[in-house]
């Protein structure tokens, strides 16, 4: 017969403990968990997408959009310093992600050139070189023109800082629906896989998701005569209705000046809100805007749509605001979830999408079971025989 010590029995029994008290909130419910002590561990293994079900998205992340965007940019502010170093246009125009210039006077083709590598950014060249390569490519035409557009190089580094971003604020807006342990990683080089274990509303995650969330603040044209909307401004339809605004293009302030969103409740209506609330930064130009202002209609505009257009009847100092528009209380909830994780950097597309639901792995959960019973079986049997 086998002889352990005093110690040793004692200490196996002691691991033995420990361990049937870390396992034991597997085998409870949540409601009994939060009965115990806290001295008791609470913490339970999270089932996987295969065993607890929930949903599986494959989505792709639309580069091209934000290249657009910064080729707009660019356009506005070629124009401005052109302006400012009073140097006179003959045309210039933009297409497909190409900027075309032709000056009135080609002696200024050189002044012009400087300009626009003065607005250019240094961006990573290939992958593991450690080096820096220009944003923009400028070519002379033989007709005397100058053609601006992104190097390969600048559009393959906006593609991947465009998927990083997206792949923090993805998991930002799904660690605020209080899922556990979702998986998100990159699929190749615009891709991004999405599986969130035990999500029983696959919609609401899509249309978190399906959501860039890019909000700004935009004064309404008080220039605007019904007529053909001027280069400086852009018609744009409010979310809730057939309604349309004429406004500015450049906005006032931005969504990345944000630092908390909450929902809440209007005072007066009893409407579902959400209240938001500016940094320093922000609070002080929404505040110089609003006193410059006052008596004008502006508009809150979230992805191109507007979605409220109140009155400036005082100066904002306080950084802070309401946003009001005919909301559900799950609506104004999931909005300020998107305020609060970011805007996306880009437009995301749902390639795949697979729901999975929890009968499979339950049937392999009651199998795992079957299966530990059996075998702690045996082995007594086999001690109990052997010892």
């Amino acid at each position: 017969m086998l002889y352990f010590s005093k110690f040793k029995s004692i200490s196996i029994l002691l691991i033995c403990l420990l361990g049937i008290i870390f396992a034991l909130p597997n085998l409870l419910s949540q409601n009994t968990l939060n009965g115990l002590p806290k001295i008791i561990p609470h913490k339970q293994i999270n089932l996987g997408l295969d065993l607890r079900g929930g949903s599986h998205l494959l989505v792709e992340v639309q580069s091209s959009v934000r290249a657009s965007e910064r080729m707009d940019d660019l356009y506005d502010e070629i124009r401005m310093e052109l302006r400012r170093n009073k140097i006179s246009l003959s045309d210039i125009a933009q297409s497909n992600n190409q900027i075309k210039i032709t000056l009135s006077d080609d002696g200024f083709k050189g002044d012009l050139i400087d300009i626009i590598e003065s607005l250019s950014q240094n961006v990573r060249g290939q992958l593991g070189s450690g080096q820096l390569a220009n944003e923009l490519e400028i070519i002379e035409q033989i007709d005397g023109s100058i053609i601006v557009s992104m190097t390969e190089e600048a559009l393959n580094d906006l593609l991947r800082r465009s998927v990083d971003q997206s792949i923090e604020i993805i998991r930002r807006r799904i660690d605020e629906l209080g899922t556990k342990e979702p998986t998100i990683q990159r699929q190749g080089n615009s891709r991004i896989l999405i599986q969130v274990p035990g999500l029983d509303d696959p919609k609401r995650l899509k249309d978190l998701l399906g959501t860039t969330a890019k909000m700004t603040f935009h004064l309404i044209d008080p220039f605007y005569d019904g007529g053909n909307v001027s280069r400086s401004s852009m018609q744009l339809k409010h979310a809730n209705n057939e309604s349309t605004y004429v406004v500015e293009r450049r906005s006032i302030i931005g969504g990345e000046n944000l630092v908390d969103a909450q929902p809440g409740f209007d005072s007066q209506t009893n409407q579902p809100i959400v209240n938001f609330r500016f940094d320093g930064q922000g609070s002080r130009k929404f505040g110089k805007i609003t006193t410059d202002n006052v008596g004008k209609l502006f508009a809150i505009v979230l992805d191109n749509e507007v979605i409220s257009a109140p009155i400036i009847n005082e100066p904002i100092l306080g950084g802070s605001g309401m946003i009001s528009g005919s909301f559900t209380v799950q609506e104004a909830n999931d909005l300020a979830i998107l305020l609060r994780a970011g805007a996306l950097p880009a437009p995301l597309i749902i390639l795949e999408e697979r729901t999975v639901g929890p009968g499979l792995g339950a049937d392999s959960i009651k199998s795992g079971q079957i299966a530990s019973v059996l075998g702690l079986v045996l082995v007594l049997i086999y001690m109990f025989v052997s010892y």
